[in-house]
Protein backbone atom coordinates (compact mmCIF):
# COMPACT_ATOMS: atom_id res chain seq x y z
CA UNK A 1 0.00 0.00 0.00
CA UNK A 2 1.17 2.84 -0.92
CA UNK A 3 1.45 6.73 1.45
CA UNK A 4 -1.11 8.75 1.84
CA UNK A 5 1.77 11.58 0.42
CA UNK A 6 2.27 9.75 -2.58
CA UNK A 7 -1.45 8.95 -3.18
CA UNK A 8 -2.31 13.32 -2.92
CA UNK A 9 0.61 13.55 -5.26
CA UNK A 10 -0.94 11.21 -7.86
CA UNK A 11 -4.59 12.55 -7.29
CA UNK A 12 -3.10 16.23 -8.05
CA UNK A 13 -1.74 15.01 -11.15
CA UNK A 14 -4.35 13.20 -12.18
CA UNK A 15 -6.65 16.72 -11.40
CA UNK A 16 -4.09 18.75 -13.73
CA UNK A 17 -3.81 16.29 -16.65
CA UNK A 18 -7.43 15.55 -16.63
CA UNK A 19 -7.97 19.50 -16.72
CA UNK A 20 -5.47 20.01 -19.34
CA UNK A 21 -6.17 17.45 -21.95
CA UNK A 22 -10.10 18.54 -21.81
CA UNK A 23 -9.39 21.98 -22.43
CA UNK A 24 -6.97 21.28 -25.13
CA UNK A 25 -6.79 17.83 -25.92
CA UNK A 26 -10.18 16.42 -26.64
CA UNK A 27 -12.45 18.20 -29.05
CA UNK A 28 -16.10 16.84 -28.23
CA UNK A 29 -18.21 19.16 -28.42
CA UNK A 30 -20.27 17.54 -24.95
CA UNK A 31 -16.98 18.77 -22.79
CA UNK A 32 -16.99 22.44 -23.94
CA UNK A 33 -15.41 25.19 -21.70
CA UNK A 34 -18.09 24.75 -19.19
CA UNK A 35 -16.92 21.43 -17.30
CA UNK A 36 -14.36 22.20 -13.71
CA UNK A 37 -12.36 19.82 -12.34
CA UNK A 38 -12.91 19.97 -9.23
CA UNK A 39 -11.24 17.14 -6.96
CA UNK A 40 -9.51 14.23 -7.28
CA UNK A 41 -9.26 11.38 -4.97
CA UNK A 42 -7.13 7.92 -5.41
CA UNK A 43 -7.33 5.10 -3.08
CA UNK A 44 -4.56 3.76 -0.97
CA UNK A 45 -3.43 1.06 -3.25
CA UNK A 46 -3.60 3.50 -6.12
CA UNK A 47 -5.81 1.57 -8.18
CA UNK A 48 -8.66 3.20 -8.71
CA UNK A 49 -8.96 6.74 -8.66
CA UNK A 50 -12.40 9.40 -8.52
CA UNK A 51 -12.43 12.29 -10.71
CA UNK A 52 -15.31 14.99 -9.36
CA UNK A 53 -16.20 17.46 -11.83
CA UNK A 54 -18.94 20.33 -12.29
CA UNK A 55 -20.90 21.44 -15.14
CA UNK A 56 -21.83 25.33 -15.23
CA UNK A 57 -25.87 24.66 -17.60
CA UNK A 58 -28.75 22.82 -17.15
CA UNK A 59 -29.51 19.20 -16.26
CA UNK A 60 -29.30 18.42 -19.87
CA UNK A 61 -26.05 20.21 -20.30
CA UNK A 62 -24.99 18.14 -17.41
CA UNK A 63 -25.70 14.55 -18.52
CA UNK A 64 -24.09 15.63 -21.96
CA UNK A 65 -20.84 16.12 -19.76
CA UNK A 66 -21.32 13.19 -18.65
CA UNK A 67 -21.64 10.85 -21.52
CA UNK A 68 -18.95 12.63 -23.18
CA UNK A 69 -16.61 12.42 -20.38
CA UNK A 70 -17.64 8.72 -20.22
CA UNK A 71 -16.51 8.13 -23.70
CA UNK A 72 -13.46 9.92 -23.43
CA UNK A 73 -11.95 8.12 -20.38
CA UNK A 74 -9.78 6.01 -22.55
CA UNK A 75 -7.85 9.12 -23.80
CA UNK A 76 -8.36 10.61 -20.35
CA UNK A 77 -6.48 7.51 -18.91
CA UNK A 78 -3.68 7.50 -21.01
CA UNK A 79 -2.70 10.86 -20.80
CA UNK A 80 -2.90 10.43 -17.01
CA UNK A 81 -0.42 7.05 -17.32
CA UNK A 82 1.73 9.23 -20.20
CA UNK A 83 2.51 11.96 -17.60
CA UNK A 84 2.32 9.70 -14.46
CA UNK A 85 4.59 6.94 -15.07
CA UNK A 86 3.31 4.36 -12.84
CA UNK A 87 3.54 0.93 -13.06
CA UNK A 88 -0.31 0.88 -13.07
CA UNK A 89 -2.35 3.59 -14.10
CA UNK A 90 -5.28 4.17 -12.43
CA UNK A 91 -9.09 3.96 -13.65
CA UNK A 92 -11.07 7.01 -13.93
CA UNK A 93 -14.35 7.02 -12.83
CA UNK A 94 -16.02 10.57 -12.86
CA UNK A 95 -18.76 11.84 -10.49
CA UNK A 96 -20.73 14.89 -10.38
CA UNK A 97 -19.80 16.92 -7.91
CA UNK A 98 -22.69 17.87 -5.38
CA UNK A 99 -20.74 21.08 -4.05
CA UNK A 100 -22.75 23.56 -6.12
CA UNK A 101 -26.15 22.19 -5.39
CA UNK A 102 -25.05 22.33 -1.43
CA UNK A 103 -24.33 25.44 -1.15
CA UNK A 104 -27.48 26.63 -3.43
CA UNK A 105 -29.28 25.00 -0.60
CA UNK A 106 -27.53 26.80 2.36
CA UNK A 107 -28.05 30.21 0.42
CA UNK A 108 -31.49 29.61 0.31
CA UNK A 109 -31.34 28.89 3.78
CA UNK A 110 -29.81 32.00 4.73
CA UNK A 111 -31.96 34.02 2.64
CA UNK A 112 -34.79 32.50 4.77
CA UNK A 113 -33.00 33.06 8.03
CA UNK A 114 -32.58 36.46 6.81
CA UNK A 115 -35.98 37.08 6.11
CA UNK A 116 -37.17 35.42 9.40
CA UNK A 117 -35.00 37.71 10.94
CA UNK A 118 -36.02 41.03 9.21
CA UNK A 119 -39.84 40.15 10.07
CA UNK A 120 -38.81 39.89 13.80
CA UNK A 121 -36.78 43.21 13.73
CA UNK A 122 -39.80 45.06 12.20
CA UNK A 123 -42.25 43.36 14.68
CA UNK A 124 -39.78 44.61 17.92
CA UNK A 125 -39.09 48.21 16.76
CA UNK A 126 -41.89 49.67 18.86
CA UNK A 127 -41.44 47.47 21.67
CA UNK A 128 -40.26 48.35 25.06
CA UNK A 129 -39.14 45.81 27.57
CA UNK A 130 -41.30 43.11 29.91
CA UNK A 131 -39.74 44.31 33.27
CA UNK A 132 -38.17 47.01 34.95
CA UNK A 133 -35.28 49.15 33.35
CA UNK A 134 -32.74 47.33 35.72
CA UNK A 135 -33.84 44.04 36.58
CA UNK A 136 -30.94 43.22 39.19
CA UNK A 137 -32.28 43.65 42.78
CA UNK A 138 -30.21 46.24 45.07
CA UNK A 139 -30.46 46.73 48.64
CA UNK A 140 -33.47 49.56 49.52
CA UNK A 141 -31.15 50.77 52.66
CA UNK A 142 -27.90 50.65 53.96
CA UNK A 143 -28.23 48.24 56.61
CA UNK A 144 -28.60 45.74 53.70
CA UNK A 145 -25.57 47.10 52.33
CA UNK A 146 -22.79 47.03 55.78
CA UNK A 147 -24.40 42.71 56.82
CA UNK A 148 -20.81 41.22 56.63
CA UNK A 149 -20.75 38.06 54.45
CA UNK A 150 -20.51 34.85 56.63
CA UNK A 151 -17.32 32.81 55.99
CA UNK A 152 -18.41 28.94 55.20
CA UNK A 153 -16.34 27.60 57.64
CA UNK A 154 -17.68 29.58 60.37
CA UNK A 155 -20.44 27.83 62.43
CA UNK A 156 -24.15 28.55 62.08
Amino acid sequence: MADNARAKRLADLIREVVAQKLQRGIKDPRLGSHVTITDTRVTGDLREATVFYTVYGDDEERAAAAAGLESAKGVLRSAVGAAAGVKFTPTLAFVADALPDTAKTIEDLLDKARASDAKVREVSAGASFAGEADPYKKPDDAEDAETPETDGDAPA
